[in-house]
């Protein structure tokens, strides 16, 4: 079976010396390599404004404390995400207020977001799912003329291009996750990076329960209380070697994802998502939309191909029943939409075995 995700983990012999040397050497909480893992990345999208944490849930919740969101606040955000995005808001206290998607992406809609708008309103969250970038210019409008910052989730969307350069300097805060699935993983992690460094030691303090490491234990005094987020040297240390295969990775999804908008254009059944002005996606998933989905993925799996939405919408569970209303875009998206395997694993003869699978039809 041709998976839709999987874990890309360098060699052993490239990467179990490095881990073998952190582990013993006395050093394995937060420290040096995690430094350098800061750095390494902040090169890569060319942001030195960055703090590595154990998860990116982690990283949307230090990004949300630090807007000192809490009860009776609102943050909006959207449906079509991974349930983190959301949950992480709830952890605060704050309502969770969804704008729709706009249904030719999945992505959340900067016309449902400026219309949901409040004087409660102290977020915009948005995903930038499956590695597609929302449409950043009219998401920068609607947050300049409201004074309202936007929260970039960007779990997907490692290597993904607004403007032509990498996510992860455009908002107030960008948050990563390194996951097992994403494209580079750490085992776990995430980071959160930031427009400035104004905040930088705060979000250092935050996640390590509130405490400054610029000064002794004995001699801190913690003024908002923090959390136990801070990313570890045996991660980091795995970070670093994945780091030196990042660009390969990303390649190969980024080469399959133009390889399947090319050819499955004008193929029966199939309609193609056209992407925003001004940006590229890193295709952490490839996103398309089929006639008769449960059909098609009943065939793919009969031809050894997975294909699936994969996530479940957010505003279905329980726990957010308080948020739920209409939302028609994300209705009309989430019945045709699916997802087929584009990452590091599929090669050119998978990728030409998949799209003749779907040409031939279902």
């Amino acid at each position: 079976m041709i998976p839709l995700v999987k874990s890309y983990i360098a060699s052993p012999k490239e990467m179990m010396p490095a881990i073998e040397e952190i582990l013993y050497s006395g050093y394995i909480a937060v420290g040096s390599k995690v430094d350098e893992f800061e750095y390494k990345f902040g090169e890569y999208i060319s942001n030195p404004y960055v703090v590595a944490l154990n998860s990116g849930t982690a990283a949307l919740h230090i990004a949300l404390s630090l807007l000192d969101i809490g009860s009776g606040d609102e943050v909006i955000s959207t449906a079509m995400t991974a349930e983190p995005t959301n949950t992480a808001i709830a952890m605060t206290g704050a309502k969770i207020v969804w704008a729709d998607v706009d249904p030719y992406t999945g992505l959340i809609s900067p016309d449902s977001v400026e219309q949901k708008i409040t004087n409660k309103t102290k977020a915009i969250m948005v995903v930038h799912y499956a590695g597609m970038v929302c449409d950043m210019n009219r998401l920068n409008e609607v947050s300049k003329k409201y004074g309202v910052p936007v929260i970039e989730d960007c779990a997907h969307a490692l290597g993904s291009l607004y403007k032509g350069k990498k996510i992860g300097d455009n908002s107030l805060y960008s948050c990563f996750s390194f996951q097992a699935i994403k494209h580079m993983t750490t085992v776990d992690g995430g980071l959160i990076s930031f427009s400035n460094g104004e905040e930088i030691e705060e979000a250092k303090k935050l996640r390590f329960f509130g405490l400054s490491k610029k000064v002794s234990r004995l001699d801190n005094d913690i003024k908002k209380v923090g959390f136990k987020y801070g990313m570890n040297n045996v991660n980091a240390t795995i970070g670093l070697i994945q780091m030196k295969h990042i660009d390969q990775i990303i390649n190969c999804h980024i080469n399959n994802g133009e390889y399947y908008d090319n050819v499955l254009k004008g193929v029966a059944g199939v309609s193609l998502i056209s992407y925003y002005n001004d940006t590229q996606p890193s295709y952490w998933l490839y996103t398309m939309f089929v006639e008769h989905r449960d059909d098609f993925c009943r065939m793919m799996e009969e031809k050894g191909i997975m294909a699936s939405p994969l996530h479940h919408r957010s505003d279905t569970h329980s726990v957010f029943k308080e948020s739920a209303c209409s939302l028609p875009g994300l209705d009309e998206f989430y019945t045709h939409f699916v997802h087929i395997p584009c990452g590091w694993w599929v090669g050119r003869e998978e990728r030409e075995y998949i799209a003749d699978m779907i040409k031939k039809g279902w």
